[in-house]
C-alpha cells in the first residue's frame, strides 16, 4: 500500500533511497530473522554501511563524512525500517547519538581519532547517559570523574546503553564538578579501558541490538578525551537529546508505515468466509485510520525537519511530535496485529516483532510524560 509521496524529497534524496533500499534487500532482509534470534548482527554490516556513506551523513567531510540534511536522515531511517527491525536501526545508527557532540565541540585531535573509523564502520560508537538510579534526570547523574594529573578517574554505572557490549568508543556523561547541571561533562571512554566491564541485557524488543549495563571501576581516561569544556556537558547532552527525539519520531513514523504495508498486504491475501479480509468494511476502516495517523505525523515531521535544517530548534514541538509519532506507532502496530489475527501473535511475522518494539520508542530519548512536561515549560504553561 502506497501513500502519496511528499514533494520535499529531491532527486538526490531519491537516489539515496534507491541505494539504501538495495543495501537492505541484499544485506539485511534475508538475514534479519537470524540476527534477531542471535541477539546481534555482524560487525561487518557497519563497514558495508560505511562504504555506502550511510554512517557519515551530516558529519564533517574532512573526517570522511558526507553532506546531508534532515531529509537524507529520514530517507535512511525509512528504508532501513523496511527490514522490520527496530534493533537493526538503533544498533547500526548508534553513532548518530554518540558522535555529534564530538563533531560539534570536540578537539581537533579527538575528532581525528574517533570520527574517521566510526564513519567508515571500522569502529562502533555508543552514548552512555542513563544510569540505574535515573533516566531522564540528567542533571542528577552520579557517575563521577575526578581529575588526577592528565587523566580523569571514572567510577559509576550506566545502563540501557545501545551498542554497549561492543562499542569501541563510549561518549559518557560524567560528573566532574558540583551537583546539578553545572557539574556535568562528556568524556569519550575507549572500550578497552582497564576497569570497564559490561553486562548484556535481555529486552522485550530490539533483540538484534546489543544493550548493556556498563561498570566503571576507577577507569583512567585521558583529559584529552574531554568533549568540549569541563562542566559544560549538560547543554551538549540536551542538544543531542533534541536531535535524538527528532530521529525517534522518524523511526516511529517509518515503522508505522511498515505496519500499514504489512497489514494491507495480508488483508488482500487472507480469506475468511470466502472473501479476502480487504472486502470487510471494518478492515478497510482500520487501514484508513492507520494511514490518517501516519499522514499527520509525516507532515509534522517534515515541517520540523525543515525548521531544524534552517537553524531553528522548536523544542516544544519536537517533544510533542515524538509523543505523536510513538503513539501513532503503537496504534498502527496494534491494529496490524489485530488484522493478522492469530498469525500476528506468531514470531514469524514482522508485525509481531514491531508490536513488541513500540514501547521502547515512547520511553527512550525522554519518556512520554517527560516530553509533555518539557513541552509545557517551553510553552510557558
Amino acid at each position: 500500500m502506497k501513500l502519496v509521496p511528499s514533494a520535499v524529497y529531491s532527486d538526490e534524496h531519491e537516489a539515496l533511497r534507491r541505494s539504501v533500499a538495495a543495501f537492505v534487500a541484499r544485506d539485511i532482509t534475508p538475514n534479519i530473522d537470524v540476527w534477531e534470534e542471535a541477539g546481534e548482527f555482524p560487525r561487518a554490516l557497519y563497514r558495508s554501511a560505511g562504504a555506502l556513506g550511510l554512517l557519515g551523513l551530516g558529519l564533517p567531510q574532512d573526517m570522511g563524512g558526507v553532506p546531508g540534511d534532515g531529509f537524507h536522515r529520514i530517507v535512511v531511517t525509512e528504508e532501513l525500517a523496511k527490514a522490520g527491525s527496530g534493533g537493526l536501526v538503533a544498533g547500526l545508527l548508534s553513532h548518530a547519538i554518540a558522535v555529534p557532540p564530538i563533531a560539534a565541540v570536540g578537539s581537533d585531535a579527538l575528532k581525528q581519532r574517533v570520527l574517521p573509523p566510526v564513519i567508515s564502520g571500522e569502529k562502533i560508537a555508543a552514548l552512555a547517559v542513563t544510569e540505574p538510579g535515573g533516566g531522564s534526570d540528567v542533571a542528577n547523574l552520579q557517575t563521577r570523574a575526578r581529575r588526577d594529573g592528565d587523566h580523569y578517574v571514572v567510577s559509576g554505572q550506566k545502563t540501557f546503553i545501545t551498542s554497549g557490549m561492543r562499542a569501541d568508543y563510549i561518549t559518557t556523561a560524567v560528573r566532574t564538578g558540583g551537583e546539578g547541571m553545572g557539574g556535568v561533562s562528556l568524556l569519550v571512554i575507549d572500550g578497552d579501558t582497564p576497569g570497564l566491564s559490561r553486562t548484556a541485557l535481555k529486552k522485550m524488543g530490539w533483540w538484534c541490538s546489543d544493550t548493556a549495563t556498563l561498570y566503571f571501576d576507577e577507569c583512567r581516561v585521558p583529559v584529552a578525551n574531554l568533549v568540549g569544556e569541563e562542566n559544560r556537558g549538560f547543554f551538549a547532552i540536551m542538544n543531542n537529546f533534541n536531535a535524538e527525539r527528532l530521529g525517534i519520531s522518524a523511526m516511529a513514523w517509518a515503522f508505522s508505515k511498515v505496519c500499514l504495508t504489512e497489514a494491507a498486504a495480508y488483508a488482500k491475501e487472507r480469506e475468511t468466509f470466502g472473501k479476502p479480509l480487504i472486502y470487510r468494511q471494518v478492515i478497510r476502516h482500520k487501514l484508513v485510520d492507520m494511514a490518517q495517523h501516519i499522514g499527520a505525523v509525516g507532515a509534522w515531521l517534515e515541517k520540523l525537519t525543515r525548521e531544524v535544517d534552517d537553524g531553528a530548534w522548536p523544542i516544544a514541538e519536537v517533544c510533542m511530535l515524538k509523543n505523536a509519532a510513538t503513539q501513532c506507532f503503537e496504534f498502527c502496530a496494534k491494529e496490524a496485529v489485530q488484522i493478522f489475527g492469530g498469525a500476528g501473535y506468531m514470531r514469524s511475522t514482522t508485525v509481531e516483532r514491531l508490536y513488541r518494539e513500540t514501547k521502547v520508542l515512547s520511553i527512550g530519548g525522554g519518556a512520554e510524560e517527560i516530553m509533555k512536561e518539557l513541552a509545557a515549560k517551553q510553552m510557558g504553561l
